[in-house]
């Protein structure tokens, strides 16, 4: 398979996991308590990939100045865009319960929680694409990471919005959706940076890693504490654990 067709392939793959998730949440009632505990256990998965998949090996190409910039620059852009989408209802898009807003309740409110979540999946999506730049191949663990934490989310999402009266159209509209961008997002970043220097290519996956440790405290770990509580650091370690297995085994 051409390297810039694996890109958009593993995108899809990747965002094709909300989907799954939205599945899940929409066919069957999974306690909340339940789907706290998949929530911790995919926060501390895409912790691990950061540290050891993103920033650690960026690190090593581009320095630490470079690769603490980028970090904190996307983690501030998330930041401020999530602030932004956060007014028009879409603070609690991650949330299981019935925290999301109705249409009739905040009107706008969903498409800033269709935006929100776009938001979420686009630096994961193009992790993978930056990762076929720098290796040839997509890292098992980082796809892995991805893929394991995307089920929990459109699980937990899938299930706020079903809580807040949304429609089945409009719950796999926005999932399919941004599993479709997630491809496009792999794709572009790819074909845009594959001549790219290895230090432009660190300092642009340590900007998405950014906005995803930013993701995970903002939005996972808020839903994952609320209903897991004292749990949620134990579960949180698992997965912290378990990808690092991968990244172990895989390395």
């Amino acid at each position: 398979m051409p390297t810039w067709l694996a890109a958009g392939f593993w995108g899809l793959v990747a965002g094709g996991a909300l989907v799954l998730g939205a599945a899940v949440a929409w066919r069957a009632t999974v306690p909340q308590q339940v789907i706290a505990w998949v929530m911790a256990f995919g926060a501390g998965v895409l912790i691990s990939a950061l540290a050891f998949d993103l920033v650690g090996e960026a690190s090593e190409s581009a320095g630490l100045l470079p690769v603490a910039g980028g970090f904190l620059l996307g983690a501030v852009v998330y930041v401020a865009a999530n602030a932004l989408l956060a007014r028009h209802g879409a603070r609690h898009r991650k949330r299981s319960g019935r925290q999301q807003p109705s249409e009739e309740e905040h009107p706008g409110s969903g498409t800033a929680i269709a935006l929100g979540a776009l938001l979420d999946g686009i630096p994961e999506s193009v992790v993978l694409g930056l990762g076929l730049v720098g290796g040839g191949t997509v890292s098992p663990a980082m796809l892995a990471a991805i893929f394991i934490s995307n089920v929990p989310e459109g699980l937990s999402s899938s299930a706020g919005m079903k809580a807040s009266g949304r429609s089945a159209g409009y719950v796999f509209g926005v999932w399919g959706g941004i599993a479709v961008v997630s491809g496009q997002s792999a794709l572009v970043g790819y074909l845009a940076l594959r001549d790219a220097s290895p230090a432009s290519v660190a300092f642009l996956t340590t900007v998405a890693a950014g906005a995803i440790l930013a993701m995970v405290t903002d939005t996972m770990i808020p839903e994952a504490f609320e209903r897991a509580h004292l749990v949620t650091g134990l579960v949180t370690t698992v997965g912290f654990l378990a990808a690092f297995a991968i990244h172990d085994l895989g390395g």
